[in-house]
């Protein structure tokens, strides 16, 4: 009997592994909260690594396609300081492939949902419940009534997941605020903004603050507020008379970002669950993504999800008949994987915050002069 597999979550993790399963003959149900693909914005662009997020592309049979959405130059990055100095400048080679080329997530997921056949997403289905059969498997309950059952459950819910609650009681912890802005057409309505920001990523770096914005396929900038974790009911953060006074003193060519905004600011708390979280095995269950390892947002999140997908995939490919064996092999080398990264983000998100974050970014975008060889 085919064993029936059910994905808690239609983001770029569920759907890549559901992708890689389809590869291999293997079905799986995506079950999405979303009415549909472009219920809401998914956020900006995303840099894919090439031993993660482009390792499961391939695996998925989607690096062309990648190729032909993604956007090399969207690796130049500006980083300045609050009178709008330029500290760091990269470039990188025009039209190359060769490091962790930009993709807006709109697109990424576009190309995982097309690469799947119409059935495999059932939108409109919020997880609320999952109960452990007496048989094994799992039934499903979803918001408004609809039910279902399966043999083996992901969870790829993200920060919020209902399935890791079966597996773990995980603690979050804030660790930033975010408030976030959006500029459309900005080369015909914001050109000297267009011009600020560049083709890729912009980091304004202040004391314990960052105003920071990336260009987007479709021609819009998205600005991103990063501020430490406080007790401010995130209201505080709604206007943006407020953000330009948490900003009072700087260039005002930078602090135009704020005031471009299409609409009100929408913040948010940036969440992690503590380095080194693992939980005991338990038969048809496991997680992958920000349901596993919810980490700060530094770059690796998308791309460890979408190589969680990958390597979930394969250990179930190669023993389909055997899938909690599987998930152990999948989550032992997970574990292993993970913890270094998460550790990694950790430092990588209280640097960015810290009074001195600009001298710690600047060392730690230059490159380090080679050591001269040891003479004979």
């Amino acid at each position: 009997m085919m064993m029936r597999i059910a994905i808690a979550g239609g983001g770029l993790g569920g759907l890549t592994l559901a992708r890689i399963l389809h590869r291999h003959g293997i079905d799986a149900v995506v079950y999405e909260r979303e009415a549909s693909r472009s219920a809401r914005s998914q956020g900006g662009m995303l840099d894919l690594h090439p031993e993660s997020g482009q390792q499961a592309l391939a695996d998925a049979g989607l690096a062309d396609r990648f190729r032909s959405e993604a956007r090399p130059e969207g690796e130049e990055h500006r980083i300045l300081d609050p009178a709008g100095r330029i500290l760091v400048h990269h470039k990188p080679q025009p039209g190359s492939f060769s490091g962790r080329p930009e993709i807006d997530r709109r697109a990424l997921r576009d190309l995982l949902l097309d690469s799947l056949p119409g059935d495999a997403v059932a939108w409109q289905h919020r997880l609320v419940a999952a109960t452990p059969q007496p048989d094994g498997g799992f039934g499903l309950a979803f918001d408004g009534g609809h039910s279902a059952d399966c043999d083996v459950l992901i969870g790829a819910d993200g920060a919020r997941s209902v399935v890791r609650a079966l597996l773990i009681d995980a603690t979050l912890s804030s660790v930033a605020t975010l408030v976030e802005l959006s500029i459309s057409d900005a080369d015909r309505r914001h050109p000297d903004l267009a011009e600020l920001v560049g083709p890729g990523n912009l980091w304004c770096i202040g004391v314990s603050q960052i105003l920071a914005a990336q260009r987007l396929g479709d021609d819009s900038i998205r600005v991103g507020i990063s501020l430490p974790a406080d007790d401010r009911h995130l209201d505080a953060y709604r206007s943006k008379r407020a953000l330009l006074d948490i900003f009072d003193g700087w260039d005002p060519s930078l602090t135009a970002l704020i005031e471009a905004g299409d609409s009100p600011p929408t913040p948010r708390r940036i969440e992690a669950m503590p380095t080194g979280t693992r939980w005991a095995h338990q038969p048809g269950i496991t997680l992958i993504g920000d349901a596993a390892h919810l980490m700060p947002p530094v770059g690796e999140g998308a791309n460890q999800a979408m190589l969680d997908a990958a390597e979930l995939a394969a250990a179930l490919a190669a023993n389909p008949a055997d899938p909690d064996s599987a998930i152990q092999t999948y989550e032992e080398a997970m574990f292993t994987r993970i913890h270094p990264i998460a550790e990694m983000s950790a430092r990588v998100q209280a640097m960015m915050l810290s009074p001195t974050a600009a001298d710690d970014i600047v060392r730690f975008f230059t490159p380090r002069p080679t050591e001269p060889a040891p003479a004979d």
